[in-house]
Parts: structure tokens; C-alpha cells; sequence
């Protein structure tokens, strides 16, 4: 079922809109309440189709304000995921994505991953941001591969910060090129999910030729990379 089981979904599905609940308009709350109504009986994907690309409409781009106890149980339920970096408009697209029901695992698939195909970057990063989300966790690796590769700064932030889907399911191969792409853009790899528990004999040798190749260009290295060295020495 994904990182997480059903009640523990319906119980995160239920702290994600308490939240919106508290920050949407009367009116936005309504109409989205409305939209998922229709997501959930459609046999194809228009109702979710249009809804996703019409939620910056109600939804303020604006960070979310929440509460201790929030934090708490979200992280509980899954453990590394932080949301209290997400503007709103964010985690209505989210919640959105946790509305999809579970239905067939390809009609399921061909229904999310239609989003991607047209999806602008506002919507990209909602739609990495509910990797952990989703339904068959296995289907969306190629997904994930691909955002890697993007050249998006807050699309590579939704993957790599406060994300727990990497870390669970990319390969060896994947995971390395994520933690490498991260130092290449500069991000901060200490909010990366999992990042000592992956630690592997492979990323430590890409490292350390990446060391050798910025010192012979007279480059900065951050002090991150030869913990992470150091960590694997030990570990392994």
C-alpha cells in the first residue's frame, strides 16, 4: 500500500484538512469539497484534471500556519515528512491527490500521472511533495527518477527536503544521484530523509571524486560531503 497503511492515510488525509479548514475561505472550502465529490465518482480524470489546475484560484499561495500538535502527528504517522515549509495551495493539491480513490492500479496510475505530463511548476512540486502519498508506491520510482533529473530548484526541494519516498524506494543507483545532485545545486543535503541510513560504499567513491575534482579547480566543499565519507567509512 505505500509507506504508509489506509487508517494512518485517512487519519494524515484528516490533519491535512483541519489545516486547510482552519486557512480556506468558506466559499474555497466549499467548491473544493464540491470538485472532490465529483474526483471520486468519475470514471475518467476531467473533474481531477481541472480542479488541480484551478486550485491556485482558491487556494492562497501563502505557508501554512500550524500548530505543535500538527507537527507531532504528522510526524508519528510518517516519520522525516515536515509540511510546515508548504504554502497552502500546496497542501490542497496534496490533500487533493489523497482524495483519488483506490481503485485499479493502472486506471489508478493513468489517473495521477496524466498530472505530471502538463503540469506547470507550482504543480510539479505539489505532485513530488504527495510521493508518499500515493497508491502503489512501486509505479511512481520512474517518477521520481525523473523530477531527479530536473533543473527546477523547488521541484528538486520537494523531493530531496523532508521527503521520505526517496529514501524508501529509489535504487542504490537513484539514491546516489539524488545525494550527488543535491551538492551539485547546492541544497541543504541535512534535510534530506534517510540520508545515514542509505549511506553506501558507491556514493562514498562518487564523493570523493567529487572532492578531488573541486579542489583541483580550487572550488569550495562543504563540510557535509567529507562527514558523509567519514560516516561511510565507519558503517561499512
Amino acid at each position: 500500500m505505500g509507506l504508509i497503511d489506509i487508517e494512518r492515510r485517512k487519519s494524515l488525509s484528516a490533519i491535512f484538512f483541519s489545516i486547510i479548514q482552519a486557512q480556506l475561505s468558506e466559499s474555497s472550502l466549499s467548491w473544493l469539497a464540491d470538485k472532490v465529490s465529483l474526483i471520486q465518482q468519475e470514471e475518467k480524470a476531467l473533474q481531477l484534471n481541472m480542479t488541480f489546475a484551478h486550485l491556485s484560484r482558491f487556494a492562497p499561495k501563502i505557508v501554512v500556519a500550524l500548530q505543535t500538535d500538527h507537527e507531532a502527528s504528522i510526524d508519528k504517522i510518517i516519520p522525516g515528512l515536515k509540511i510546515n515549509h508548504w504554502t497552502l495551495d500546496r497542501l490542497c493539491r496534496v490533500w487533493l491527490l489523497i482524495q483519488v480513490p483506490a481503485i485499479a492500479e493502472e486506471n489508478y496510475f493513468r489517473k495521477i500521472n496524466g498530472l505530471f505530463t502538463a503540469a506547470e511548476m507550482n504543480e510539479q512540486v505539489a505532485l513530488y511533495s504527495a510521493l508518499p502519498f500515493y497508491l502503489y508506491p512501486e509505479l511512481w520510482v520512474s517518477r521520481c527518477e525523473e523530477g531527479i533529473r530536473s533543473n527546477i530548484g523547488t521541484v528538486l526541494e520537494a523531493i530531496m527536503y523532508h521527503n521520505p519516498y526517496p529514501a524508501a524506494y529509489l535504487s542504490e543507483a537513484a539514491w546516489n544521484q539524488l545525494v550527488l545532485k543535491a551538492f551539485f545545486t547546492e541544497k541543504n543535503v541535512n534535510l534530506i530523509v534517510g540520508l545515514s541510513d542509505r549511506l553506501n560504499k558507491s556514493l562514498s567513491e562518487t564523493l570523493e571524486d567529487y572532492v578531488q575534482e573541486r579542489s583541483a579547480a580550487h572550488r569550495d566543499i562543504l563540510p557535509e560531503i567529507y562527514q558523509l565519507i567519514e560516516q561511510t567509512k565507519q558503517k561499512i
